[in-house]
């Protein structure tokens, strides 16, 4: 009796191997299935892949740093126009140089 039970059970487990070796097969085929479909209507949609939105984040980032620099630079080409501007009062006070005469141009004689 014991062969019995025993040949019955490896045979169950067997049938149980082969249907989980199926079940693994149905499951990538139905995985594949899903995924091609999922590219299909993502295509449709027009969604931007990950790696051109890695991208355009990156250049983002890298406008981003140079504005701030260019604010920084602007802000403190401000401040020296500004105090150049303090300073202007105190030119217009001072007298300025004789200008020049001019003369005449003489026409020729001929």
């Amino acid at each position: 009796m014991t062969q019995t039970t025993s040949r019955f059970f490896d045979e169950l487990a067997k049938l149980m191997t082969d249907a989980a070796g199926a079940a693994q097969g149905v499951r990538s085929e139905v995985e594949t299935v899903i995924r091609g479909q999922a590219e299909r209507i993502l295509n449709e949609l027009d969604i931007v892949q990950r790696e051109e939105f890695e991208a355009v984040k990156a250049m983002a980032q890298k406008a981003r740093e140079q504005n701030d620099r260019l604010e920084e630079r602007l802000s403190v080409l401000e401040a020296r126009l500004d105090a150049g501007r303090t300073d202007a009062p105190a030119a217009r006070e001072r007298p300025r140089p004789p200008r020049p005469v001019r003369r005449a141009k003489r026409k020729p004689r001929f």
